[in-house]
Parts: structure tokens; C-alpha cells; sequence
């Protein structure tokens, strides 16, 4: 999925489809079957964030969609984690089979996080990021950065070898329809602007959704790729997966319009 002006590839988060299922022994909902009616519905990617406890996606699921994506060669999946937990293990098994991954974002979660909430801090985890960056690279992924929109952490992401950063957009969402709204889109521009100027690209998510989706995208400059799963799959449970992927990537083309 290239970068473009015109274009924000909607990547769509099924770990609560997992969460559903794992209520129950019974294999449903089926993961393998939202993404596959997500990507008929036309979302660019799928992203999966395999925590260590397995409390929602499992290794098999990352497995099981590794090759669904190979119908899909023009899709991408993204795997969430943090690298000095399960991640690389998972990347590399992945590889190993000869599976597509196109891209890792490494968020720096606590093992038993309830969500994430924060981005990656420089200079203090530059020194141990930079080698996982490296190995990530040398499996063929590209590596995104789960960031805070700080325009000073921009240049520093790129200096530990990233492809991209995931701005963390929850302040966004949090300040949505109050007054609080304007300066948390200015906070976000000037960090994207600076990660653009950085070399970097450009990734965004965390409680982005119908409402909020297209004003964020209209304010924030080169946004390649969003990736939705909380509120898309609680929307998904009222119009189905096909109307809310059309939906959500409604609200793209209406923030390019």
C-alpha cells in the first residue's frame, strides 16, 4: 500500500472478533471469515495485535490469516506487539512458512496492558528498539512506530532505522466535540508534518471511527494507512461487516473529497 495524498488504506483490527470467540469453544465468530469479508468489502490490510496471554487473537489465528493474505496479494497484514515479548517469535514463524507480513508496529505494552496507551519514549528506548528494528527488516516487514503525536520524537524514530510511526490517536478521540478538538488536530498535524519531514511514513490508530475519522484525516497531512478495530467491529455488529468496511472507507474518500 503506497502512501498518497489521495489515499489512506483502512487496515481493519480483528482482535475483538478473537475476544468474541474465545468466550466459548465452539470457533465462532470465525476470524478468518470477518477478514475475509473485510477485504471483499474493500479494506486494504488486516492487523492483529497477538498479546501474550492469548486473551484475543492466538498464534494459530496469526497463522490461519498469514495465509489467507496470500489470496490477497494486494492487501497487507500488519502484526501489533511488543517486540520484547512474543513478537519477533511470532514474525519469524511467519516468515518461516514462507507467509506474507508486510508490516510490524511495535508498541510498548506492559504483558497484561488492558489497551494500549502510550507510544515509544526517546531517547530512552532508542538504544534497545534499534536492533529489533533491524531484525524486523530482515524478515521483509516494514516496522512502524506506535507513537505519541510529539513533533521532537519524530526525527528520532527515524534515527532507530523505522519505516513508519502509528500516531497513538486516543487524545484526538477523547477531545472530539469539545473544545479541546482544534489543538489536539494542530498537535497531531505538526507531528505527522514532522514525521513526514523526517523520512518517515505515516500509520494512525486507537479509537478512530465514523465520526471522528474524516476530520482527522482532512487535518492531518499523508496518513497511509489507518488502522480501525474497537469501533468498526461494535459497528459491525449492527450493519454486518460488508456495510461497515464500505462505511468507514466512506468517511476516507469523504475526508479527500
Amino acid at each position: 500500500m503506497s502512501s498518497s495524498s489521495k489515499h489512506t488504506a483502512l487496515s481493519v483490527n480483528l482482535n475483538k472478533v478473537a475476544l468474541v470467540r474465545n468466550t466459548r469453544h465452539l470457533g465462532i465468530p470465525s476470524v478468518t471469515r470477518a477478514a475475509t469479508l473485510c477485504l471483499q468489502a474493500g479494506a486494504r490490510g488486516i492487523t492483529v495485535h497477538p498479546r501474550p496471554d492469548e486473551r484475543h487473537i492466538r498464534l494459530h489465528d496469526v497463522l490461519d490469516l498469514a495465509e489467507l493474505m496470500l489470496s490477497w496479494p494486494d492487501c497487507e497484514f500488519n502484526i501489533e506487539g511488543n517486540p520484547f515479548h512474543n513478537l519477533m517469535a511470532i514474525a519469524a514463524d511467519v516468515r518461516a512458512r514462507g507467509l506474507p507480513l508486510h508490516q510490524l508496529t511495535f508498541v510498548p505494552d506492559s504483558e497484561g496492558q488492558f489497551t494500549s496507551d502510550h507510544g515509544w519514549r526517546f531517547p530512552e528506548d532508542a538504544q534497545r528498539l534499534a536492533p529489533l528494528v533491524m531484525q524486523a527488516q530482515a524478515l521483509g516487514a516494514r516496522v512502524s512506530l506506535f507513537m505519541d503525536a510529539e513533533v521532537s520524537a519524530m526525527p528520532a524514530a527515524k534515527a532507530v532505522g523505522a519505516d513508519r510511526v502509528e500516531l497513538y490517536t486516543e487524545p484526538y478521540a477523547a477531545a472530539w466535540g469539545t473544545l479541546g478538538q482544534a489543538e489536539q488536530l494542530a498537535r497531531f498535524r505538526a507531528a505527522a508534518q514532522a514525521a513526514l519531514d523526517a523520512g518517515l511514513g505515516v500509520n494512525a490508530g486507537h479509537d478512530l471511527n465514523r465520526d471522528n475519522l474524516t476530520a482527522f484525516l482532512r487535518a492531518v497531512p499523508g496518513v497511509s494507512e489507518v488502522s480501525i478495530g474497537h469501533a468498526l467491529i461494535a459497528d459491525a455488529l449492527e450493519q454486518g461487516y460488508m456495510a461497515t468496511v464500505a462505511a468507514y472507507n466512506g468517511c476516507i474518500d469523504e475526508a479527500f473529497a
